[in-house]
C-alpha cells in the first residue's frame, strides 16, 4: 500500500490550495480515504473523509471551506481547500485502513500566513 500526498505550499490567509493523494497497492474503489493534519505540538486530527461510494465527512472547522473528491479511475483523492486560515497550517496526510491497519502516506506541508 502506498499513499502519497502532494500539493502543499505557502499561501496567504483567504487563499486556496488543492491537495492530491495518489494511491496504489490496494483495490482503491473499495476503500474510504481520509485526510488528516498535524500542527506542531498538536495531535493528528481528522479533516475529511470520502468512502468508496462517495459519501463525505468534514470536521466542523473546515465545513464549507474544504471539499473532498475522488477519482477512482486514477486512484486519487483530492482536497480542495478554500478560504484558508492560519490555523489550517499543518502537515497534511492521506490515509486508509487496509486489512485492519491504518496506512499513512508521506505528508505535505500547508502553511497559511496571516
Amino acid at each position: 500500500v502506498q499513499l502519497q500526498a502532494s500539493g502543499g505550499g505557502l499561501v496567504q490567509a483567504g487563499g486556496s490550495l488543492r491537495l492530491s493523494c495518489a494511491a496504489s497497492g490496494f483495490t482503491f474503489d473499495d476503500y474510504a480515504i481520509g485526510w488528516f493534519r498535524q500542527a506542531p505540538g498538536k495531535e493528528r486530527e481528522g479533516v475529511s473523509c470520502i468512502t468508496g461510494g462517495g459519501s463525505t465527512y468534514y470536521e466542523d472547522s473546515v465545513k464549507g471551506r474544504f471539499t473532498i473528491s475522488r477519482d477512482n479511475a486514477n486512484n486519487s483523492v483530492d482536497l480542495q481547500m478554500n478560504s484558508l486560515k492560519p490555523e489550517d497550517t499543518a502537515a497534511y496526510y492521506c490515509s486508509t485502513v487496509e486489512r485492519g491497519l491504518r496506512r499513512w502516506g508521506r505528508g505535505t506541508q500547508v502553511t497559511v500566513s496571516s
